[in-house]
């Protein structure tokens, strides 16, 4: 049961991804008339992200965190590894990149760090997904 409830949790934490950074901020940046109204909406929706990111990564440790009777306590590592490198990336865009962008500092260079890590985070959620996908006994 813990199993099918971590992959429901994954999977809803990399759809929000995959929504926000390929879906609504695009949209954004289309259909608002300046792109400082979609550049400050964007952030805030990143913002949030960043939120429910940790949200669910602390639900996702709690579930796989190693318990001493399971046979295999390499298979929680796995889990635990991918879900820790996509909140240290969400982390990282929040509170390292975020406000150099919002300062305006050398926005080509955050700019490109800043989507690179949102990047790692999609990645590493989704491999979580891949992974949980398979069977659990396997």
């Amino acid at each position: 049961m813990q199993y099918r409830l971590a992959l429901v949790i994954a999977t809803l934490w990399w759809g929000a991804l995959t929504t926000i950074g390929f879906w609504v901020v695009p949209m954004l940046f289309a259909h608002l008339p300046a792109p400082a109204m979609a550049g400050g909406m964007a952030a805030r929706l990143f913002s949030t992200q960043t939120w429910v990111s940790m949200g669910c990564g602390l639900l996702l440790w709690v579930i796989f965190r190693p318990k001493r009777h399971e046979p295999s306590v390499a298979r929680s590592y796995i889990a635990i590894i991918l879900v820790s490198v996509s909140m240290l990336a969400a982390l990282l865009v929040e509170f390292g990149v975020a406000p150099r962008i919002l300062a305006h500092e050398n926005l080509k260079v955050w700019h490109g760090l800043g989507s690179a890590l949102y990047g790692l985070q999609w990645l590493a959620g989704g491999g979580l997904v891949v992974w949980l996908m398979r069977d659990p006994d396997a």
